[in-house]
């Protein structure tokens, strides 16, 4: 029977998943495929848990739907006082959607009104800041704040034109000979004030940046120092900063939220992939005080609505999963088994000759693949590298799943692959998706 699913490649299948249990995938022609990449960093405690499916059934019986502008229901009201109370009450008020692009939409939005209620609106702060090698969705707000080439390349003509774009954190190949971590942290910064500059500080509405970028530069860390240098050029100009944290949020990175690391408080925050991990379509929101109390004494209203927000099948998983990842202790988790991870596929894989970098945090990671291991030259784009990584994988031989990114060198050109498994992996689940991992870089481009 002809396919009608419109597939990511149109007319190429891909496996067909029958069952999922625990952190394996299971394909309609009997392949067992370990889930390192949890979909797309988003399957947090693995598959199949009984207790979130527990949870479903239960608010099912209660209420499947509601529209939030009309009413509200008790498990929106605990996933969101869940949420400010994991920040201290730094954030003070949650918005509650169905993705992480939807988050993003929202936060634009949110920062734009913000300088309208202020008691002097500043109706002329119209502009965002964002960073090459990035990615914030694919709804046309989203990828226009975006700064992947490859992805915005056949949208540019129709993308907003209230962007521009600056440097990415991105040490490995952007740091310059001699430059220590301090330097770089400078330079970077007096490039985003160059260009609050040139575009007129006082049209930019926030700097919007991910707290630890995903797939279109690859798990890679902030410069220690680096956040609290971007916030001093945007709290200089009055502008909001806006933290993406829908792949690196959530504990993916060893804290809730990735900014506990980095000694900053965003003015607003997106969250999303961990949140629900997988089991129900959940993003938010995060409002922080600043924001909130503008809005608050100004129109008292967000000028924003969705068909879904504040889901109560979504709250109800929201709020199941943050309990089990709590209750079941998986921070601490993630926090020992990340750098263990970290540490042996730098041991197996470091010193490979096509591999230029092995980089991340928490059971955040991915290997940089080049075709110079001394001149850091990427492969073409045309390679297909990253991809051809994945599909390797996912061969009988390996049934290894990790997830493909590319044009992390100069947006176009540079491949990687993640690894981000569930917070609840174990010691010796490690040692299989470092074993099953280097076996497909060995299939894909030979033994060192």
């Amino acid at each position: 029977m002809g396919a009608s699913v419109l597939y990511t490649k149109i007319t190429q299948r891909p496996p067909a998943i029958v069952r999922s249990d625990g952190h394996y995938l299971e394909t309609d022609d009997g392949r067992r495929i370990f889930d390192a990449s949890g979909g797309a960093a988003v399957a947090c405690l693995g598959h199949n848990d009984p207790r979130v499916k527990q949870a479903i059934m239960a608010q099912l019986d209660k209420t499947a739907y509601i529209y939030a502008p009309f009413f509200t229901v008790p498990a929106a009201e605990e996933i969101a006082t869940f949420l400010t109370e994991s920040t201290g009450g730094k954030m003070q008020k949650v918005f509650i959607v169905s993705s992480g692009t939807e988050a993003i939409e929202a936060s634009l939005k949110m920062a734009r009104q913000y300088f309208t209620e202020l008691p002097n609106p500043q109706w002329q702060r119209t502009r965002f800041i964002a960073r090459r090698q990035s990615y914030h969705g694919n709804t046309l707000g989203s990828l226009g704040a975006g700064g992947h080439k490859v992805r915005r390349a056949i949208f540019e003509p129709i993308l907003a034109t209230n962007v521009s774009h600056v440097s990415p954190c991105y040490p490995y190949r952007d740091m310059r000979e001699g430059e220590g971590e301090a330097e770089y942290v400078g330079r970077l910064a007096e490039e985003l004030e160059a260009e609050f500059q040139r575009v007129g500080p006082e049209t930019v509405c926030a700097f919007v940046a991910e707290t630890m970028c995903g797939t279109t530069l690859g798990c890679v860390p902030a410069v220690p120092g680096y956040f609290k240098a971007m916030k001093e050029v945007c709290d200089r100009h009055g502008a909001l900063l806006i933290l993406d944290e829908v792949m690196s949020g959530m504990g993916r990175t060893g804290t809730l939220h990735a900014w506990e690391q980095e000694g900053v408080v965003p003015d607003l925050q997106t969250i999303a992939k961990g949140l629900g991990a997988g089991y129900a379509p959940v993003g938010a929101l995060l409002v922080g005080s600043r924001v909130a109390e503008a809005l608050t004494r100004g129109t008292g209203s967000f000028t924003h609505s969705q068909t879904y927000q504040g889901h109560p099948i979504a709250c109800a998983t929201a709020c199941a999963v943050q309990k089990i990842i709590r209750d079941d202790n998986l921070l601490a988790n993630v926090r020992e088994q990340g750098p263990y991870l970290g540490k042996l596929l730098k041991e197996r894989l470091g010193n490979h000759k096509n591999i230029g970098d092995v980089r991340g945090r928490g059971l955040f990671w991915a290997l940089e693949f080049v075709k110079d291991k001394t001149t850091k030259e990427p492969f073409p784009a045309a390679d297909g590298i990253a991809q051809k990584v994945h599909r390797t994988g996912l061969q009988k031989e390996h049934c290894i799943s990790v997830i493909p990114g590319a044009g992390v060198a100069d947006g176009k050109n540079g491949d990687i692959v993640q690894i981000a498994p569930a917070y609840n992996i174990s010691r010796a689940d490690i040692e299989l998706i470092v074993d099953r991992v280097e076996g497909v870089i060995n299939a894909v481009f030979g033994a060192e």
